[in-house]
């Protein structure tokens, strides 16, 4: 048994480690530039607040902490994205252990989730959805051993806390999962007559609440900018009666497309998909909760608004759909149909990058193809021969002017706009500003240029 243990732990860690490298090194060597919202990310960190234009501060965070130590390597970000991925496979094969007590199950629940484009083809660019991916994984851990255990760990109540408020800080839809946990404790009070009704389990909510209080007082001062943003994104302002139908229909379309593959390796391993519901079983109800649950709730958000749920606003949303699956189908599973599934899992482990690779070397007109090093070093060129100051910020919106601050070795702030923010700035400073080139050439008291048709206007010390 022990030898048994060590073998599926071995080929878990071999997985982890093929997949970190296999992601971090196809888009190293296939792209030019690091994807929109990877430099929109380290654009903001180049500036770090508690919140900005678009969203809250955490998915700034890491990819500033990683600059600090890397520096403008490109492979580093695609890497920093699949350590988030892998930490979050590391928490579902925990969990799975827990539910299943079965090393072999566990590990198919995560190599189930290969089949999900979310957790490989979208994950070379960090993002919000990206950075949630751990965070949401460790609470729905930590959340089953509360539930689970029958004496609570005040530690475990902490971790959510923490960890829920760092995935709320990633992005606001994490309390998807989070109201879906309040729901299953709810659940077992009222309806299970749960006992323990227990004061620790409120430290999780002090711990969240605390943690958001400098995000909230930051979100007051700028009249909930971000709020507005995520509404903007979801059309509500502009939805009408058939939006209600329209938009819900389309977003259960897409989850089963999603979905697709998934089934296909699902069906190469049983032999049938027959399944009894027993509302008894804790296990059932806890993954019904944080799998289907989340899912549902967008749903009705999408119904009663009339709002377009965006495809890639799901991608956490399904990291325990293999560990769920497994536990529905356990006693059709047919571990002499794994070889079947092996080549499955194996074909699609290939396809993934192999798509990848093909798109990104094919098509010459994505973000990824964008000179950015090479237009940094020109406005590098250009301003050392006009100024003597080094540039300290740039302004413009956060991919031509971000890629100035990722790309530029002085590693200038970045700024969307400098309204109300001048006299915070240093005098001795240099500034360049991005934008429309027949607007900035009427307006720029220094030195103009133009390259990509976007102009730049550079302000500094002769």
């Amino acid at each position: 048994m022990d030898v048994f243990k060590r073998n599926i732990n071995n080929i878990f860690f071999i997985f982890l480690l093929s997949h970190l490298i296999i992601w971090t090194l196809v888009p190293t060597l296939t792209n030019q530039n690091l994807p929109l919202d990877t430099i929109e990310a380290l654009a903001w960190g180049s500036n770090l607040e508690w919140g900005f234009n678009k969203h809250p501060p955490a998915s700034a965070f890491f990819p500033e902490l990683f600059y600090q130590i890397f520096g403008a390597q490109d492979w580093a970000y695609y890497l920093l994205s699949q350590i988030f991925v892998c930490i979050a496979f590391i928490y579902v094969f925990k969990l799975a252990n827990e539910i299943f007590n079965n090393l072999l199950l566990s590990l198919i629940s995560v190599l189930l989730l290969e089949s999900i484009y979310f957790y490989n083809f979208t994950t070379p660019e960090f993002n919000v959805n990206v950075c949630q991916l751990p965070f949401w994984s460790m609470v729905v851990f930590y959340s089953w051993r509360i539930f689970e255990n029958n004496e609570i760990d005040i530690k475990d109540c902490i971790l959510i806390g923490f960890f829920g408020a760092v995935g709320f800080l990633s992005k606001y839809l994490f309390m998807y999962l989070l109201l879906s946990i309040v729901l299953l404790f709810l659940y077992f009070i009222f309806f299970k007559k749960l006992k323990r009704l227990d004061f620790k389990y409120f430290i999780a909510i002090e711990v969240f609440i605390i943690l958001l209080v400098p995000h909230l007082i930051w979100l007051n001062e700028n009249n909930f900018i971000t709020l507005t943003y995520g509404l903007k994104r979801t059309g509500l302002e502009t939805s009408n009666f058939i939006d209600h139908l329209k938009f819900p229909t389309i977003f259960i379309l897409k989850q089963l497309a999603i979905l697709l593959p998934f089934f296909g390796l699902v069906y190469l391993l049983a032999n049938k998909f027959k399944f009894k519901l027993n509302l008894k079983d804790k296990k059932l109800l806890f993954l019904v909760f944080i799998n289907l649950l989340p899912i549902l709730l967008m749903l009705l958000t999408s119904i009663i608004t009339g709002s377009r749920i965006r495809t890639m606003w799901m991608t956490p949303f399904y990291l325990f759909f293999g560990v769920f699956t497994v536990y529905l189908f356990k006693n059709q599973i047919n571990l002499k149909k794994l070889n079947s599934f092996l080549y499955g899992f194996i074909f699609l482990v290939l396809l993934s990058p192999i798509l990848y690779s093909y798109i990104s070397i094919k098509q010459t007109n994505k973000r990824t193809d964008y000179f950015g090093k090479e237009i940094a070093d020109l406005v590098e060129r250009r301003w050392n021969k006009n100024f003597s100051n080094e540039i300290m910020y740039v302004v413009g919106d956060e991919w031509f002017a971000g890629n100035l601050s990722y790309h530029l070795p002085s590693r200038p702030k970045w700024f969307l706009e400098l309204k109300g923010k001048v006299n915070s700035l240093d005098p001795n400073g240099g500034i360049i500003y991005v934008g429309n080139p027949e607007i900035l050439k009427k307006i720029c008291p220094g030195d103009f240029g133009q390259m990509d048709k976007h102009g730049y206007c550079m302000i500094g010390s002769r």
